[in-house]
């Protein structure tokens, strides 16, 4: 008997070391187990006590009087399936008439105390469909990136709080905002973005007006960078030129005629032929307030100058195969008139830790208040966590494995290759010393360790 109770007890203590320390281990051997139990045990009282259940049909009443029978109970949305995945389960429900997917939304929070999950997301998949994403531990407490498929400029940058990747896809959300606080990960953040993308065919431009700090050890593969006010309005203006450019290329190419096929003409480069094709490129603005401000006429006709072109390039670069990242602690209109009018045009948002609110209102005010809420409760020990989203008001969290600049800079040079030389850009390509060796580091696949 004593050698059956301590056999226990040395079990239960290793399941729950498993669980602190490996909890995707624990989740898949017991957890998985567990959650769907409870949740199939509890779901009937926990949709009525969550207000997620409608009345018995009138049909059913008829039967109960006619029959002298019991009244039936409130129905509950019907279970279609539950799926276990590596970091929780997924429940899909099909909703009872008069039910809206908002309620379940809006019943989140008392969802995941009552099914002890983690964290609970609601969306609808379909008319009448519902689909609870539930996740069995913080996924983002110590982040592991699971395998993620690349495209054409569409690369993996952070993992969400549902388990999922999130992507960063030019294509589809062709200019974004990065806004974060020192010490917030925000610099992780755009490492990530460029190592993810140096291994793809497009042009890496850099304006970074810290005298180049972040971006100058990638330099291998940037086609053009610039580390001051005077340089990146010369640079600028340059990209504006070849956005000119490509354009006249594309109006040469659309061959609107009556003998061409519809699926033949283009309105911007992906439609052009493969050997007229230009490169594309994304443009990555480090610490944005460095080029709005200033402190002499001078100075403030060379800050009209950027703004008015970063404007033209996110409203018109899109079809040019132009892409623009701005990274920046604060951007608001106390930067400047055309501030504004150029965040209008970014239509991704990622928001890191902020100091103020406000900060918070400059990413997401104009999206959605809870993506507010949600940024200043970001905590200062979880480096990397971010909120992102877009102008259609949906935002996630999520979290950016750690990225060191040495396996940045490492990713970059095993590239070098691939840097296109740009005749328009040719005055502001760095100028570097032969390499040596390029080798490949491991991929990042954890999130920055919390500060002491």
């Amino acid at each position: 008997m004593t050698e059956t109770l301590i056999f226990v007890l040395v079990l239960v203590a290793g399941v729950l070391v498993l669980r602190w320390l490996r909890p995707a281990w624990y989740w898949t051997a017991f957890g998985i187990v567990f959650a769907v139990t409870r949740v199939l045990l509890r779901y009937r009282p926990v949709m009525e006590a969550c207000g997620l259940t409608v009345g018995p049909a009138r049909w059913r009443l008829a039967l109960a009087r006619a029959t002298r029978q019991d009244m039936p109970g409130p129905r509950s949305p019907r279970i279609l399936r539950v799926r276990p995945t590596r970091t929780g389960l997924v429940l899909r429900l099909k909703m009872r008439p008069g039910q809206d997917a908002f309620d379940f939304s809006a019943s989140a929070d008392r969802l995941r105390h009552s099914f002890g999950m983690h964290g609970v997301v609601s969306r609808e998949i379909r008319s009448g469909v519902v689909e609870l994403a539930m996740t069995g531990f913080d996924v983002l407490r110590k982040v592991q990136m699971p395998a993620a498929e690349r495209g054409t400029l569409r690369v993996p940058v952070a993992l969400r709080d549902d388990g999922t990747v999130h992507y960063r896809d030019y294509r589809q959300v062709p200019h974004a905002l990065n806004l974060g606080a020192t010490q917030s990960g925000k610099s992780v953040y755009q490492r990530r973005l460029v190592a993810e993308l140096a291994a793809q065919d497009v042009a890496l431009v850099g304006i970074d007006c810290k005298q180049g700090v972040e971006l100058a050890p990638l330099a291998r593969r940037f086609s053009a960078l610039a580390d001051n006010p005077d340089d990146a309005a010369e640079l600028l203006d340059a990209l504006v030129e070849r956005m000119a450019d490509i354009y006249r290329i594309i109006r040469a190419e659309q061959r609107i005629s009556a003998d061409v096929p519809d699926a033949e003409t283009t309105a911007d480069i992906w439609g052009l032929p493969e050997h007229l094709r230009p490169v594309p490129i994304v443009l990555l603005v480090d610490e944005v307030a460095e080029l709005a401000l200033f402190t002499t006429k001078e100075e403030e006709k060379r800050r009209d100058r950027i703004i008015t072109a970063l404007v033209r390039l996110a409203q018109l670069g899109r079809a040019a195969g132009i892409y623009v990242e701005v990274c920046g602690q604060r951007f608001g209109s106390e930067l400047g008139k055309g501030i504004t009018m150029l965040r209008a045009q970014l239509t991704g948002r990622t928001a890191h830790r902020v100091n103020d609110e406000a900060s918070a209102k400059m990413a997401f005010g104009d999206i959605s208040p809870d993506a507010v809420l949600a940024t200043i409760q970001i905590p200062e020990d979880r480096p990397g966590t971010a909120i992102a989203g877009d102008s259609s008001g949906g935002w996630v969290r999520t979290r950016t494995p750690f990225t060191s600049l040495r396996q940045a800079v490492a990713a970059c040079n095993a590239h070098a290759d691939r840097t296109p030389e740009l005749a328009e850009l040719a005055p502001f390509r760095p100028v570097l010393p032969p390499l040596k060796s390029a080798k490949l580091p491991a991929p990042a696949t954890e999130s920055a360790p919390a500060p002491a």
